[in-house]
């Protein structure tokens, strides 16, 4: 147990120093932590953030894509949490980043849709 948490420890600080392409991303993560650590660190095609200012939960939100069409939704809450949504389309993510209520637009369009998948 302590060597993983050693030989992890030290993958992210490989990461930190040396940002990996995302087409090396696996498929599926050890944990969300893992996978919102590895997507940030990660070279994408596609960035883009949304403007979260008026969302009364939702205080942040950015979008990784990397071949375009489909990528990684990382949000943040008011609470300090972190969430990780995989396979997320790009035209969700332009109607998430354009909506009047974000909160409204991710209960109705991403909640339990776009799952990380997480090795078991």
């Amino acid at each position: 147990m302590k060597r993983s948490i050693i030989a992890f420890l030290a993958s992210l600080m490989i990461l930190s120093c040396h940002s990996q392409d995302c087409s090396t991303l696996p498929q599926k993560f050890s944990s969300y932590k893992q996978a919102i650590e590895l997507v940030q660190n990660s070279r994408f095609v596609f960035t883009d953030e949304a403007n979260t200012s008026s969302s009364s939960w939702i205080s942040s939100a950015s979008y990784y894509s990397c071949d375009g069409k489909t990528g990684y939704l990382v949000y943040s809450t008011n609470s300090g949490k972190e969430y990780i949504h995989q396979g997320v389309p790009i035209n969700i993510w332009r109607g998430f980043k354009n909506a009047a209520s974000k909160g409204s637009f991710y209960n109705a369009n991403i909640k339990n849709r776009f799952q990380l998948k997480i090795r078991f």
